[in-house]
């Protein structure tokens, strides 16, 4: 069965052959049956080719691998083995309690290409500065993280709505007045500047 990436491909490829054509035989144009050509060759062809592989990247962008792709990301990754189950993404990842091969989108959902047009002009700022430019140290969130996170999982768990303490205060949650990571309560995020004094889960992959 073909691909999505093997099909954006192959209507990339015959739409450079037919506008190539044009190219060095306009007199194509001429005629009726050549204008429709130039129509599906110029326009037409390019638009698909452009929607496919912009859905494909979309897909692709979810993988934790594309992430950690960049050089910059690498100790994310290595945080997510951390052996310590006070460390959030170390415990969700390990746990499987986010899919192992979606887990920076699955925590990250607003982030660059999923978010508004603002994380999107951000996500252009970093592919310039993957390639191009020079990332600032340390990396930061740009805006606070939201619970919406965090509560389109938990919210309506078991776990959650019977625990004492979360049902207390799960309005401020929900609203964000209370934030699940800043609040002192689940504080042990990704930690990258402690990875050399911590352990590491030796099932890790």
């Amino acid at each position: 069965m073909i691909t999505p990436a093997t099909l954006t491909v192959l209507i990339f490829v015959v739409t450079i052959g037919l506008i190539l054509t044009l190219l060095f035989r306009p007199r194509l144009t001429g005629t009726r049956g050549g204008k429709e050509l130039a129509f599906v060759a110029l326009f037409l062809l390019p638009l698909v080719s452009g929607g496919l592989g912009l859905s494909e990247h979309f897909e692709r962008s979810k993988q934790t691998t594309f992430c950690l792709s960049c050089h910059i990301m690498e100790p994310y990754g290595r945080s997510l083995t951390i052996d310590d189950a006070r460390f959030i993404p170390a415990a969700h990842f390990q746990n499987h309690c986010v899919p192992a091969d979606e887990a920076c989108y699955t925590c990250h959902t607003d982030y660059v290409l999923y978010g508004g047009i603002r994380a999107k002009i951000r996500g252009l700022r970093h592919v310039y500065v993957q390639y191009l430019g020079k990332a600032s140290q340390p990396i930061h969130l740009y805006t606070p993280y939201n619970n919406r996170e965090c509560l389109h999982c938990h919210l309506g768990a078991r776990s959650f709505e019977s625990d004492a303490t979360h049902s207390a205060i799960r309005d401020d949650l929900v609203s964000n007045q209370l934030s699940c990571l800043t609040s002192g309560c689940h504080d042990g995020v990704h930690n990258v500047a402690q990875l050399g004094n911590l352990k590491f889960w030796s099932g890790a992959h």
